[in-house]
């Protein structure tokens, strides 16, 4: 299945993927890749989950794991979390949300 992956939902609806939280809550998750070291445009890049929980329409507050993944460029650091099917993304949100 093109979409059972992060990055294949990414891709195939061209918007990020919602699951419901062990709080009962709304979440939607993103990608989020920096570099490493502030500032430092050359490398290398981190990449982390940011999830946005939702009540209705509303945005209320988010979580964030912790980064996942390194690599030399941006884009080898997002390519690494697009990887993740969408089975072990809930269970970092889950895990996140339980603390």
């Amino acid at each position: 299945m093109k979409d059972a992956t992060l990055g294949g939902y990414l891709g195939e609806h061209e918007r990020p993927p919602a699951f419901e939280g062990p709080d009962g809550d709304s979440y939607t998750v993103e990608i989020i890749v920096e570099p490493a070291g502030p500032g430092d445009e050359t490398g290398p890049w981190c990449a982390y989950l940011f999830f946005l929980k939702w009540r209705g329409s509303e945005p209320v507050a988010h979580r964030e794991t912790e980064y996942l993944a390194e690599a030399e460029t941006e884009e080898a650091a997002r390519a690494e979390l697009e990887k993740l099917t969408l089975h072990e993304v809930k269970e970092i949100l889950d895990k996140l949300v339980c603390g």
